[in-house]
């Protein structure tokens, strides 16, 4: 690995050259351990021929000719010994990297434990215990631990890929093995002329010449310059001396502390949205609440704070250069927040013997990669109510295990009253649409409304959206177009587009309202733009409005290609192409991904829909059939979904019966698949057996409205009528002023009689 030709870096010895505090605090810190040469002084673990066994399968940890080396499975499954190139971490656990061929470096998934051994540590362990297999994603081997695509970026500075896609090699660099001074203040070399010609407190003689700009730096971290916090003398509760009116120092930890994607190489200037999509708050990432749930790391919980909206900066808590934080403990909150008003059996109700701290109830914990605590940084008021009936994780219960929910509500009513407090007010909105209730959508519209809420929790309201379209919601969609929030665009930019896929909203509506954000300042935007815009022919449009798409369409394409190892880029590349009946490129990109992985079941199921659409049905089930060869259950009720709808046009209805049976087997908490399956009972079998599937597809989906629908048609046709009305009204209660709704219950009704 060479370091990169990035002249205008200097290095940390030259910044510390004026800088020494800095330095000083910085030498020792997990940014300047972020990632080592494997040496005596870096390796913590035991490599005295130390093992470690998982399913068979002993590695054994050694020492030879001043190096590091494991013994342990290849590609093939077979042992082999590697030799340790690198340090990765430091604590609470440190991995070791490997160099493979290509020039990939790879992450062993056994681990070294770095706490004492008083807190179980100093041991190896691993990190995915029930994945051994040579072929799985997850074997140290496989692509989800490759150190090029997956870690490099946040673990060192100035990093550059260079990934070649035609010899699907790495010529990976960097200016800086670890986290170093110029990984957050950006390129040194402008500001060290500056430095030299003015000397270090000096200012700038002429701020015209661009070498003299705010010292010569790229990034400007000042938001906390001359700002003091102050106490409220009413409330006692803490306010900022001045608006924080810059998002640079949040956006530059966001780079590394946060669930992203990478979409380019960040360059000097840039914004943290030129070069990452965020992630929202999805489910699986986060539970509905928001409350952390996957490794999401700090942004997107800081975004959905109080704190947040009041001006705090990460550095407001945090000294960037010890990478810790200012104060230990609770002793940080103190800071702002009075303990004479906090820190009292008043506010907190517990007795001084339990020891209770502010991080506990308002920051608690969860563990990730086996022994790494990570605080949720969503400074939430505890909610115990949301977690009784939206069956989230509560805080009261990491120590009163063995109480009820309902027993904690109780509690927090009594003691606080029945206020339904915190700033996080969206549970139920995201909750509802995860279980798709409310298709008139009027809680979102009121979520989308309030100005006050999270601008992450508003984005992710909107880009969940489903149901019909209706003027006041479009009209919400078109505000939040023209926020000043690029997340908030984006959001309305993805809304749009599902709309355009699947709800019946004509196209050339969504062009004339996405078509002005092909020039959006933010890249991420204009992506998101370029991406919905895929099917608009650019010879009907005028030669400014061509080239605009023209630049952001390969824009799009470029963004897609920076992750090109990755099959789920190319899956994306392939149906981008689809969408601009590219079907040469279209076929080669899905082709490709299954090339990089060819258990991958996306990459199998658009090949086959991509043959379907081009009436190919005999070549889809063939590249369904062989996906189903290549990939093990329960992964693949995708493709046994896929399968099915090919078999249904090939006229084969037994066989597709059954694939969807499979699917709908293999993933029930699927409602869609459920649906179908039901669709193809009826017809096949007819309605007894479907009646008997749907309510047991009903009982896991509850709120599902297509399995309710069903359920009623079905009843309704059937002759049972009191049945059907039963589930027209589980439909209304989701759905009260959908006149569709009323009118069926109506006639229902008249029926009864």
């Amino acid at each position: 690995m060479e370091h990169s030709a990035g002249e205008n870096y200097v290095g940390q010895k030259v910044c510390a050259q004026c800088h020494l505090k800095q330095s000083i605090q910085w030498s020792g810190s997990h940014h300047e351990q972020a990632m080592q040469k494997a040496t005596l002084d870096s390796v913590l673990a035991n490599f005295n021929n130390a093992q470690f066994t998982r399913h068979n399968i002993t590695s054994t940890f050694f020492f030879k000719a001043n190096e590091f080396w494991v013994n342990t499975d290849n590609p093939e499954g077979d042992m082999q010994d590697y030799r340790i190139q690198y340090t990765f971490g430091v604590y609470p656990l440190q991995q070791y990297l490997i160099a493979m061929p290509g020039g990939r470096l790879q992450v062993l998934d056994i681990a070294w434990d770095a706490r004492p051994e008083s807190l179980g540590g100093q041991r190896w362990f691993a990190l995915h215990p029930d994945k051994s297999d040579a072929d799985d994603v997850l074997h140290w081997t496989g692509p989800n631990l490759n150190w090029n695509y997956m870690c490099a970026d946040c673990h060192s500075t100035n990093l550059k890929k260079n990934y070649d896609p035609t010899a699907q090699t790495y010529a990976t660099q960097w200016s800086a093995i670890n986290v170093s001074c110029e990984a957050c203040h950006g390129a040194g070399r402008k500001h060290q002329q500056w430095a030299l010609s003015h000397g270090e407190k000096a200012e700038s003689k002429d701020d015209s010449e661009e070498v003299y700009n705010n010292k010569g730096l790229s990034i400007v971290l000042n938001e906390r310059k001359g700002v003091v916090w102050r106490q409220n003398p009413d409330n006692g509760k803490p306010f900022r001396s001045s608006p924080r009116l810059s998002q640079t120092e949040i956006d530059t930890c966001a780079r590394c502390h946060s669930r992203r994607g990478q979409m380019a190489h960040p360059k000097a200037g840039d914004r943290f949205m030129d070069n990452y999509r965020p992630s929202l708050l999805t489910s699986g990432l986060y539970h509905v609440d928001g409350q952390i749930q996957d490794e999401v790391y700090v942004y997107g919980s800081f975004l959905q704070s109080k704190m947040y909206q009041a001006g705090v900066t990460c550095s407001d808590c945090h000294d960037p250069h010890i990478a810790g934080l200012k104060l230990p403990g609770d002793r940080v909150c103190n800071r702002c927040h009075q303990p004479e008003k906090f820190r009292t059996i008043e506010h907190h109700h517990h007795p001084a013997s339990a020891n209770t701290t502010c991080l506990d109830c308002h920051m608690p914990v969860k563990t990730y990669m086996g022994v790494d605590q990570r605080h949720d940084h969503s400074f939430r008021i505890p909610r115990p109510d949301i977690s009784q009936t939206l069956e989230t994780p509560g805080v009261c219960h990491r120590c009163h295990a063995d109480k009820p929910p309902k027993w904690a509500t109780e509690q927090v009513t009594r003691w606080y009253g029945d206020k339904k407090s915190g700033l996080q007010q969206y549970a139920p909105i995201l909750d509802a649409q995860r279980k798709q209730i409310n298709h008139n959508n009027q809680q979102i519209k009121k979520l989308l409304q309030d100005s006050n809420q999270p601008v992450i929790a508003r984005a992710t309201a909107l880009s969940l959206l489903s149901g019909g379209i209706d003027t006041a919601m479009l009209q919400l969609i078109e505000q939040q177009l023209h926020s000043d929030n690029a997340m908030l665009r984006v959001a309305a930019l993805m809304a749009l587009g599902s709309w355009s896929e699947s709800n019946g909203m004509a196209f050339d509506k969504i062009a004339q309202l996405a078509f002005p954000f092909l020039d959006d300042p933010i890249r991420l935007v204009r992506l998101e733009a370029a991406r919905i815009l895929a099917p608009l022919d650019e010879t009907q449009l005028q030669t400014a409005q061509q080239k605009s798409l023209q630049s952001a369409r390969q824009e799009y394409i470029d963004s897609l290609l920076f992750n090109a190892e990755r099959p789920e880029s190319q899956v994306n590349l392939g149906n981008y192409y689809l969408q601009m009946n590219d079907y040469e490129k279209a076929e080669k990109a899905y082709r490709l991904a299954l090339s990089l992985q060819p258990k991958f079941v996306p990459a199998w199921v658009n090949l086959g829909n991509f043959y379907s659409e081009l009436n190919r049905d005999k070549d889809a089930l063939q590249a369904l059939e062989q996906g189903l060869k290549q990939t093990p259950e329960p992964e693949n009720a995708d493709l046994y979904y896929a399968l099915g709808l090919t078999q249904v046009r090939l006229k084969k209805i037994t066989e597709a019966s059954k694939s969807l049976a499979k699917a709908a087997q293999l993933s029930p908490d699927n409602a869609y698949y459920s649906y179908v399956y039901g669709i193809a009972l009826n017809s096949y079998k007819g309605p007894e057996e479907a009646l008997v599937f749907l309510q047991k597809a009903h009982q896991l989906n509850p709120h599902n409205r297509d399995i309710l629908s069903l359920l009623v048609s079905i009843n309704r046709d059937t002759g049972n009528i009191k049945m059907a009305l039963n589930f027209a009204e589980k439909v209304q209660a989701q759905e009260p002023e959908n006149p569709e709704v009323k009118t069926l219950i109506m006639q229902l009704k008249t029926l009864l009689q």
